[in-house]
């Protein structure tokens, strides 16, 4: 075996999952020519292999030096000038099985140490199978593809992370591609916060929200009564107990039970409850508060005053946001009628969701088109159609309308309507277990802080890392930071994707998350090429240095052509900006 071209040297020492290796002074260069090819001895991330009987041991070189790691080792025996690597080991392979993760039988002293070459990183790699995708070339041969295997880069949950410029939307668009051109029957939402990635998939379903064509609704009321009260009126859970809140509760639920009449299916009102997505005007929960606080009565008993002793002179106008009005009550001190209300339970939340309802920002909340009661021309049924039902394979809905102060709101609706639906359906043979979805969060970090303890959308998408695979929900995430995303979220990521990460939190994020103990992989980080990404986890065979091809067309995040703008000349005019100061006044495009 010495004698062999591929040999390196021998093993001098045995951790639990690290070796070292003394490499042979016989080896007249440090990068010898195997089979017309040129192999560097001692590369960082390269692969070395142990022969033991039928079995075969692999490792990936961690680093190297002249002296041994230990420094009692040092003596004689090891000649001046000897080179000496650390090495991980990563898994092995018996007879003609396939390549296995994990190391079962370990190496000892002297055994010998063989350079990797091209023959075996295919026999490591494999051929694509009808389950796994192309991720890429390996880093160290062009001819190797490497693959992923489908199932758990989906249902295991994925994350695209990389530093700005590092190619993050170049990989996620070769990820999305490769499943939807080999995969007929796939499903993938994309929730883009900048409008990114229309350009990048042509034929894919675009949803915009105040896009004439094709708008995004997300109406309120699929909010639960929690996240309802919060959003309206800034209400918390632990209000329960104070009266006006549970008043709140009961016109909420009121105002849903008297809208069960539904083009997805009648609902028994007696099953409806505060939380039950069924639509209800925002208007008339406003004029219903402002109606009780401002009536006038003709009796001053609290459990009297209804609308049969209510003295009034017109009805107002819920959808203008103009309330009742009322015959004006006299002085107290006089006791004649009409008498002022003693329902003031409403008194805060009255004024909190007129300003809710006033602010043009959620308009597209409060206004959903076509979606926006229970006797619009649609519903839900056919929102979920157009995200999941229709014939594209990918929806990308671009968030790029809507406000930061109202992404959070708007992530986490889509993300629990998702859910839900995947939970409510799951025998059903068009959609759950029967038909998985993947749910892509791109910018992750702007709406998964893991700092924000009020968070409608984390709460939402670490349910899906939590429970969704089991009703055939995956989900990926990318983002440039993370450090600042959930950590319930990293800690169920099965599969990492990492390109360069020159942040030494983000690193360690990294370095802690992953599930493969492989940290001479993920130190490459800082010096990744553009393109190029640490792959480790569940979905690949073993952790990989892997560059990824450049996809056309782009997504519309590259950098802008500083240098060939700044060389132009712009004519001044001051009518320029009128179009940008009234975009930032509307906060539409």
């Amino acid at each position: 075996m010495k004698t062999e071209i591929t040999y390196l040297g021998h093993i001098i020492r045995v951790d639990s999952g690290t070796i070292e290796v003394e490499v042979s002074n016989d080896i007249p260069s440090a990068a010898p020519i195997i089979n017309g090819r040129l192999y560097k001895i001692g590369q960082i991330g390269t692969f070395i292999k142990i022969p033991i009987g039928n079995i075969t041991i692999y490792g990936i070189v961690s680093s190297v030096s002249n002296t041994p790691s230990k420094s009692e080792e040092i003596n004689l025996k090891h000649s001046f000038g000897s080179r000496f690597l650390t090495v991980q080991l990563v898994g092995e392979k018996i007879g003609e099985d396939e390549f296995e993760k994990g190391v079962g039988t370990y190496p000892t002293i002297n055994d010998e140490v063989h350079i990797v070459i091209e023959k075996d990183l295919f026999d490591i790699y494999g051929k694509k199978d009808s389950g796994s995708i192309e991720i890429g070339k390996h880093s160290s041969s062009e001819n190797l593809s490497v693959y992923a295997d489908l199932h758990k880069l989906v249902l295991r949950h994925c994350a695209i992370l990389g530093s700005t410029g590092s190619g993050k939307s170049n990989t996620t668009v070769s990820i999305l591609k490769a499943i939807l051109d080999d995969y007929k029957g796939s499903r993938v939402i994309l929730v883009d916060p900048h409008g990114e990635y229309p350009s990048a998939f042509p034929d894919a379903k675009v949803l915009k929200i105040n896009e004439v064509a094709n708008p995004l609704f997300i109406p309120f009321w699929l909010m639960s009564f929690d996240e309802l009260a919060y959003f309206l009126v800034g209400a918390k859970p632990t209000d329960d107990q104070k009266p006006d809140y549970r008043l709140f509760r009961e016109l909420v639920t009121n105002l849903k039970k008297e809208n069960c009449t539904l083009k997805s299916g009648n609902v028994n009102p007696d099953f409806v409850t505060a939380d039950s997505p069924i639509p209800f005007s925002a208007r008339q929960l406003w004029y219903r508060m402002n109606w009780w606080l401002n009536a006038s009565f003709s009796t001053t008993k609290k459990d009297e005053q209804n609308e049969i002793t209510a003295i009034k002179e017109n009805d107002g106008d819920a959808e203008n946001l103009v309330g009742a009005k009322f015959t004006s009550h006299l002085s107290t001190a006089n006791n004649n009628e009409p008498y002022k209300s003693q329902h003031n339970e409403f008194y805060s939340y009255e004024r909190k969701i007129l300003s809710r309802l006033r602010d043009s920002r959620f308009d597209f909340l409060f206004n959903p088109g076509e979606y926006k009661d229970s006797k619009s021309p649609k519903d839900l049924h056919m929102l979920l159609n157009e995200w999941i039902g229709n014939d594209k394979k990918l929806a990308i809905l671009d968030l790029s309308g809507v406000p930061f102060e109202v992404l959070d709101i708007t992530v986490g609706l889509i993300t629990r309507f998702v859910y839900d639906s995947m939970f409510w359906g799951r025998h059903e043979t068009y959609t759950g277990k029967n038909r998985p979805l993947l749910l892509a969060y791109e910018e992750a970090h702007t709406y998964l802080n893991k700092n924000d303890n009020n968070s409608y959308s984390k709460e939402a998408v670490e349910k899906v890392f939590k429970e969704g695979r089991k009703f055939g929900l995956g989900a990926l995430v990318i983002s440039q930071r993370p450090s600042e995303i959930s950590e319930t979220i990293l800690a169920q990521v099965g599969t990492f994707i990492a390109l360069r990460l020159t942040n030494s939190g983000d690193q360690s994020i990294v370095k802690n998350s992953a599930p493969d103990n492989l940290n001479s992989l993920i130190d490459l980080l800082p010096s990744l090429r553009t393109g190029e990404a640490i792959i480790v986890g569940e979905a690949i065979k073993i952790p990989s240095r892997v560059r990824l091809k450049l996809n056309v067309p782009r997504p519309t995040s590259d950098d802008p052509k500083l240098v060939e703008k700044w060389l132009e000349e712009h004519p001044e005019d001051e009518e320029n900006y009128k179009i940008v100061v009234t975009r930032i006044r509307q906060q539409k495009f």
